[in-house]
């Protein structure tokens, strides 16, 4: 039975008739038998087993190739959505405004990222926009390019009142949002400046007003508004601020890509460590 000759049988006709040898014969035998059929059954079934895995091989073999071209045909539409943040961010030849030195750098950390800044020159007026969409990806990466669109066109029907510009931003945003079927929305400050004075409207990171020593202020934006597209209707939230800037003054406005990244040690960065940096660094141009 051990070299697995499991027909073998233990009773000869040589035996002396012993009950308890008879008793141990017939139970060796009966063992014999059952483990017979049932290697025959384990046999069976392992040829079974091993075609229903060959069929669900294939299968997932057919899946992988799908998903393959899903992923290409995914991260092509991201890196067009990314060309087309890059596309729409402010030219150098923007940014420079007669007594402004201004500078702008955006890197996404993933194919597609929600971050948005402009820099739009109207009638002397300055608008600089600051904001971060929830998450990374595609929805994220196509809220950012309505946020720009809308904000851009407001500029160009001289909308200066900027709670009706929060306002209709928000309401535009919003309803996108709703008929995306989304739960995306989205920090944003809008910054006006004109002739030394600088208004501050819409809830984003704070603010750091750069005084020509070095100084730095942080100036908190949690009570200047609401976040976009989470409500139809913020205009009780939006209490916008002025703040006057002498020469030499200047503004920093970041995303919490800057203050959030960690260390090795996971530590992170920090605002703290970014206004000694400004500080330490602001007799140096903008870029």
């Amino acid at each position: 039975m051990a070299a697995g000759n499991l027909d073998k049988r233990v009773g000869t006709a040589d035996f002396i008739e012993i009950e308890e040898i008879d008793t141990l014969e017939r139970s060796f035998d009966s063992m014999a038998g059952q483990l017979k059929k049932s290697f025959e059954t384990l046999e069976d079934k392992v040829k079974e087993r091993t075609t229903e895995l060959a069929s669900a091989n294939g299968e997932i073999l057919a899946l992988n190739e799908r998903l393959k071209e899903d992923n290409l045909r995914m991260g092509a539409q991201l890196d067009i959505v990314r060309q087309m943040q890059q596309m729409i961010l402010p030219n150098p030849e923007e940014l420079e405004i007669e007594g402004l030195d201004i500078a702008g750098y955006m890197d996404a950390a993933d194919e597609v990222g929600g971050d948005y800044y402009d820099v739009l020159n109207t009638d002397g007026v300055v608008t600089l926009g600051i904001g971060d969409v929830t998450g990374h990806g595609l929805e994220s990466g196509i809220l950012m390019l309505m946020a720009q669109t809308a904000v851009r066109t407001l500029k160009e029907i001289r909308e200066t009142d900027p709670v009706r510009f929060l306002d209709a931003l928000n309401r535009t945003l919003y309803k996108n949002v709703q008929r995306m079927n989304s739960d995306k929305s989205l920090t944003l400050a809008i910054l006006n400046y004109s002739k030394g004075w600088v208004s501050i409207s819409g809830q984003h990171e704070e603010t750091i007003i750069v005084r020509q020593c070095g100084q730095a202020e942080r100036i908190g934006t949690m009570d200047l508004g609401f976040p976009l597209a989470l409500d139809e209707d913020i205009t009780e939230f939006i209490s916008p601020i002025s703040i006057e800037l002498k020469l030499g003054d200047g503004i920093v406005l970041y995303t919490d890509g800057i203050p959030e990244a960690k260390d090795i040690n996971k530590k992170q960065y920090g605002l703290e460590q970014l206004c000694d940096i400004i500080s330490q660094n602001w007799h140096f141009s903008a870029k």
